[in-house]
């Protein structure tokens, strides 16, 4: 399928799916034989659980079904809604705002790395990060690329357990 296909899925998508107070983060729309994929990616402060994954699904289909969207995505598909992996990186200011206290590595324009913990996002444009040599006030506009890093036994949620 042509990138437009998935730019006017998108579109068509992010109105009613923000209505639900949902974050569309992507769509790709491809072939597979005689059918489409679509696949969707999700999310929203706090998190998606299985049932906003279902009420979504059902959103989604129903919009793909109907006009104008259905033009885009003619005949069969197979329709994949999901949230975003850990390995997302973080692109979008709401990225970082949902990482509040995960471990990220970021590598800056200007060559420099900067790794710790998000303790605070304090506006759109900034974040502040724990390293070893103290909290570092990053510029976001000045991120080349950040992704959080996997913690199989994070701090918090061991205190959480207890």
């Amino acid at each position: 399928m042509s990138a437009s296909s998935a730019e006017a899925v998108t579109s068509g998508l992010r109105g009613p799916l923000s209505d639900m107070g949902i974050d569309l983060e992507s769509v790709e729309v491809s072939k597979a034989g005689r059918r489409h994929v679509v696949r969707v990616v999700v999310d929203r402060d706090g998190g998606i659980d299985l049932d906003l994954v279902a009420s979504v699904s059902q959103r989604v289909s129903e919009l793909l079904d109907a006009p104008p969207l259905d033009q885009h995505v003619p005949g069969p598909f197979v329709l994949e809604v999901t949230s975003p992996g850990v390995d997302r990186p973080l692109t979008e200011p709401r990225h970082w705002r949902r990482a509040t206290t995960r471990l990220v590595h970021a590598t800056l324009r200007d060559g420099s790395v900067v790794e710790g913990r998000i303790i605070e996002v304090p506006s759109d444009t900034e974040a502040i990060v724990s390293t070893e040599g103290g909290d570092v006030t990053i510029t976001l506009a000045d991120v080349d690329r950040a992704v959080v890093q996997v913690e199989f036994n994070r701090a918090d949620t061991a205190q959480d357990e207890e």
